[in-house]
């Protein structure tokens, strides 16, 4: 027969259970309070960095708008800079319109401010002190000239220094620079000498090319008086004026050029555009067939077809010259013939030995020395620019010197001499060893008043092997 358990054992077992299930209720309380925790405080650290990004991206913006505002500022103050710069430009314009106002009616004030009639309405009528500024070309008349004046010596000064590097210490050119005195009657030749004395018919043009072009790489530096001397100096070279001579715009029309009465008025305009204006007649031209005459290869100007050369003209005329050179007279840039038409810069030495061939001995007269001969040949080179020897010698800016030692001072008939020589040939001086080297040395100390621009020369030896060279050239 069975046994019911007694309630005391029943109930401490349901106590145990409850003591487990709560335990167990404990620890998986406690276990989803930590994984809330962990959860919460991971949430709370991404909001922690979004809120840390979130402040730096506001200190960005901080820093963007703080320099926007500052560019900002930069472009209002240089903006306020203009405005005020091309206020005062207006205000100086204004300034200006009622200056020319008060010296003109007011009618051509408004209407030289006005915009230029024209298909594109661009620009306006220029102020007359804009074109005065430019008007600054001289007339022949003397029309344009400015007050001032500059004297032949003062003109040397600023010519050696300004213009001589170019055109050299006489105007005679260096290298390729342009020759500035010398060349008179030599229009007419094949190569002729065009300079200031000898080409260029207004004093009017010089004046202002030298006022409004030189210096070359430093044009219009010159002041009006170191233009006016520089032209006088170049007047001086070309024996167009005395040494004493001071040029200005009182004694401008004083100068009597050269060339004066070289040019002549173009009439084509009227004499012969209309020829040429109806329609032009393009047929039957010619009453009879056309043919071929003569070719370029017949006359020694194109090469045939196996390259040979006819003989032409030109070397036909070398050859009544002598083939030496083209021309009567050697000019800056020409050159020799030699042998075979090969161009050289010295003249062959039969050439040279023909030139300089001794004056006669008859009187007995000891030989020159050859050495010392040769050597003033090489030193007359510092005169060839104005003094010419040999045969077909010209006078140029100086007389030519054939026949110099014994020659009368300033007896040379057809060349226009100073007073300081015509007042030398009244006395009767003569050329001879003795006076030739004293000039030499020192042309203004040996005769006042020459027009002869060159210094002297400083070397004893020099002097005697140039007058030994003179002393052999013949008439």
């Amino acid at each position: 027969m069975s046994k019911s358990p007694d309630t005391p054992i029943f109930i401490p077992a349901l106590g145990g259970a409850a003591l487990v299930l709560g335990i167990a209720f404990a620890v998986a309380s406690r276990d989803y309070g930590s994984d809330r925790i962990e959860t919460l405080q991971a949430s709370f650290d991404t909001e922690r960095a979004n809120a840390t990004a979130a402040v730096a991206r506001a200190s960005e913006l901080e820093t963007s708008v703080a320099e926007l505002t500052a560019a900002a500022d930069a472009r209002i103050a240089a903006a306020e800079s203009q405005i005020a710069a091309a206020e005062s430009q207006i205000a100086a314009l204004r300034d200006q319109v009622a200056a020319a106002g008060s010296a003109a009616p007011a009618a051509t004030s408004v209407a030289s401010a006005a915009p230029a009639a024209g298909p594109f309405g661009l620009g306006r009528t220029a102020h007359d002190e804009e074109l005065a500024a430019w008007d600054v070309d001289v007339l022949p008349d003397g029309r344009g000239l400015p007050e001032g004046s500059g004297d032949v010596w003062t003109g040397e000064e600023v010519f050696a220094e300004k213009c001589a590097s170019c055109h050299g210490d006489f105007a005679e050119g260096r290298d390729a620079w342009p020759v500035l005195a010398g060349g008179f009657d030599t229009l007419a030749n094949p190569d002729p000498v065009k300079t200031v004395g000898s080409y260029w018919p207004y004093l009017s043009t010089v004046w202002d090319y030298v006022h409004r072009s030189m210096p070359f790489g430093n044009a219009g530096t010159l002041t009006d008086d170191e233009t006016y001397a520089i032209v006088a100096y170049i007047l001086y070279s070309n024996d167009l004026v005395d040494d004493d001579f001071t040029l200005s715009n009182e004694t401008f029309l004083d100068v009597e050029m050269y060339n004066t009465e070289g040019f002549i008025v173009d009439d084509r305009p009227e004499a012969e555009y209309a020829m040429w204006s109806g329609e032009p007649c393009m047929e039957n031209c010619k009453p009879a067939p056309v043919e071929i005459t003569r070719r370029s290869t017949d006359v020694g100007v194109t090469p045939a077809d196996d390259g040979s050369m006819a003989e032409s003209p030109m070397e036909e005329q070398l050859a009544l010259l002598g083939g030496t050179e083209w021309g009567k007279e050697r000019v800056a840039g020409s050159v020799f013939m030699g042998p075979g038409g090969v161009a050289q810069d010295e003249p062959p030495e039969e050439e040279r030995v023909a030139s300089t061939e001794p004056a006669s001995t008859e009187s007995g007269a000891a030989e020159p020395d050859p050495a010392l001969v040769a050597r003033g040949e090489a030193v007359f080179r510092k005169c060839s620019s104005c003094h010419q020897v040999g045969e077909g010698a010209q006078n140029r800016s100086g007389p030519q010197l054939n026949g110099v030692v014994g020659r009368p001072v300033g007896g040379l008939d057809g060349f226009k001499y100073s007073n300081a020589f015509k007042a030398a040939h009244d006395e009767g001086r003569v050329w001879d060893e003795e006076s030739l080297a004293a000039f030499l040395a020192d042309p203004r100390g040996y005769l006042s008043g020459t027009r002869m621009s060159f210094r002297g020369l400083s070397e004893p030896d020099e002097i005697a092997a140039i007058v030994a060279y003179l002393g052999t050239v013949s008439e």
